[in-house]
């Protein structure tokens, strides 16, 4: 049971990973390299706090020790944290190239990455 969840969230975060790449791809072909790097942008600013949050989960599910819910909830506050604080510093180091539409797209394909699965999900 426990294998399974692992690699359920290892799943997850393959396809936020991808739908992340295919968010970039897609604004660098359609308007430029700003437009690209600001999709990157959005896309890490929610993908590198979610990687660390699923580390530490994992890391809980394999832990002998009985896992506390507060941890969950304070490691998922940390995570919504640190995307703000990221798009907060992408919106102020970016002032004159940010291209929000594209950060958007990245930022909204990585929230949204679990939809590729059920694309691709095997039937049982």
């Amino acid at each position: 049971m426990i294998a399974g969840a692992g690699r359920g969230v290892l799943r997850i975060l393959a396809a936020q990973a991808a739908m992340g790449v295919l968010a970039v791809l897609l604004s660098w072909v359609v308007a430029g390299f700003a437009a690209g790097v600001s999709a990157l942008i959005g896309a890490g600013a929610y993908f590198i706090p979610n990687v660390l949050f699923a580390v530490r989960v994992l890391a809980g599910l394999y832990s002998p020790k009985i896992s506390n819910p507060l941890t969950f909830f304070l490691g998922e506050a940390f995570k919504l944290g640190s995307t703000v604080l990221l798009l907060l510093l992408a919106a102020y180091l970016g002032r004159g190239w940010l291209v929000w539409p594209a950060l958007l797209l990245g930022l909204v394909c990585v929230l949204k990455g679990y939809v590729l699965l059920f694309m691709v999900r095997r039937p049982r």
